[in-house]
């Protein structure tokens, strides 16, 4: 019999404490709710339609817009990846051009070969001796925009899984001097704009639409999120009906309520719930001070999320897998993503003052243990391979399998992501160089997952067959 409740239940009960989304980190007491049986209903007389909100969600609906500044606001049930598909698509043109940040997420990804778009990649700039995906400049959009004034849309990862924040009122500034929309996919900044300890909101900074994920970082259930509308440039009605195609004709009001009570809670108290989390979060950063070895990320409020944390142990005896594991196994503290040299812990108003407490006093405990040595297994800066085939038409290519390990100078028919995040070091229809295969053995050796490919031992890759 298979045991997935009972292990929930099992886990929820446990000792574990959740430094990961969602971001309700299972706080009873901030966000209870009654037996999610007894109001899980459809669309029965007196409870609206989300597809074609007339009712009870539009007043939903139109409260968030209000709350976030919004000019239209539309509820996804299918996480930011249903929003990011409906906004590239309704913004684009079958087989036109699209500006997108090489980190982006892999929806967008998707997005890019649902529509046979041609992308045109933006390369992030990198956060000095951490080797880690820093802004997006509005000067290197514009460079490409200069010699791609075709392009239907602009994509933009912001923050980035790090908390990393672009000048997104900067890049908005120049893709309307193009009449180019601006989509910037903020699933992981849904708080912001709440305090002025966080940074602002990509609504407030001129985005033209928002993508939002309410789960990872506010009390709302996995999978919830926000299609944010803020601009004349966005045609409504198309965006509407990708919004819908994207998503289950059958939505759960669970999800939808909960949406709801969030926007309700941060309506009432909001400056108390945030007040009381910058408490904590300045409380933890100042302890952090006295560490020795262990390094947190840190930067101007402005340009990153305060509440992101991100642990490192560069330049120690220790690698990230290594502290990832360490704090689970030791300390019962669950982070939510793990890298080369460093793991990020994801906080929100809804922790509470012990799950702080319980994690400076492992990494207090740990850093007494740790030995300083030099080590260069920081990430390097993104490649940058050369494109021969849009995703689409690599994916109409006849295929075959080779080995991974003898594929370099072959045409990639698959991706090859980094995850977490979700980044693709690889993507259809780009030439494999020997440095990439080097870089994903390099990955795998030392703990961290690469997925997309079929072959999850990444010992073979499906690539464009060669003519004959």
């Amino acid at each position: 019999m298979a045991k997935l409740y009972e292990t929930l239940v099992q886990y929820g009960n446990g000792e574990v404490y959740p430094f990961h989304m969602p971001g309700h980190k299972r706080n009873t007491k901030l966000m209870d709710m009654v037996n999610p049986y007894s109001i899980d209903i459809t669309e029965i007389d007196g409870f609206d339609d989300m597809h074609c909100p007339e009712g009870i969600i539009k007043e939903s609906m139109e409260h968030t817009a209000k709350l976030y500044g919004a000019k239209k606001t539309f509820f996804c049930v299918n996480g930011s990846t249903g929003g990011i598909l409906a906004g590239i698509s309704a913004c684009s043109r079958h087989k036109g051009k699209i500006l997108l940040a090489r980190n982006c997420h892999k929806s967008v990804y998707n997005a890019v070969l649902l529509n046979e778009l041609k992308p045109i990649y933006i390369y992030p700039q990198l956060v000095e001796n951490w080797g880690v995906n820093s802004q997006i400049t509005p000067q290197n959009v514009e460079e490409l925009l200069i010699t791609n004034p075709d392009v239907w849309i602009v994509v933009i990862t912001s923050p980035t899984y790090e908390g990393i924040v672009s000048d997104i009122e900067g890049i908005a500034e120049v893709t309307h001097r193009y009449g180019i929309p601006l989509l910037v996919d903020e699933a992981h900044g849904a708080h912001f704009g709440f305090h002025p300890a966080f940074p602002k909101s990509s609504i407030e900074l001129g985005a033209d639409i928002v993508i939002q994920s309410v789960h990872k970082t506010l009390p709302c259930f996995t999978q919830t999120a926000l299609v944010q509308v803020n601009s004349d440039l966005i045609d409504m009605e198309r965006l509407s009906q990708y919004v819908s195609i994207y998503q289950t004709t059958s939505p759960s009001y669970l999800f939808m309520a909960g949406i709801d009570r969030c926007m309700n809670l941060l309506e009432q108290n909001c400056t108390e719930l945030f007040d009381c989390y910058v408490k904590r979060l300045d409380w933890f950063y100042d302890r952090c001070r006295n560490l020795k070895h262990i390094e947190l990320l840190q930067a101007d409020r402005k340009e990153k999320d305060y509440g992101k944390l991100v642990i490192s142990v560069k330049n120690t005896d220790m690698t990230g897998p290594m502290l990832y594991d360490i704090l689970l196994e030791n300390y019962k503290l669950q982070m939510e993503m793990v890298s080369d040299h460093y793991v990020i812990a994801m906080t929100s108003i809804a922790d509470t003052e012990e799950g702080f407490e319980r994690l400076w006093l492992a990494l207090e405990e740990i850093d007494s243990t740790l030995l300083k040595q030099t080590n260069q297994n920081f990430f390097p800066k993104l490649e940058q391979p050369e494109v021969i085939l849009t995703p689409y038409e690599a994916g109409e290519r006849q295929g075959e399998i080779i080995l991974f390990s003898d594929s370099a100078g072959r045409i990639s028919k698959e991706y090859a992501y980094l995850y977490p995040p979700g980044i693709p070091i690889l993507v259809p229809g780009e030439k494999i160089e020997k440095k990439t295969i080097e870089r994903i053995f390099d990955y795998k050796k030392n703990g961290l997952q690469i997925k997309g490919l079929r072959d999850s031992k990444t010992q073979q890759i499906e690539v464009v067959k060669e003519e004959d």
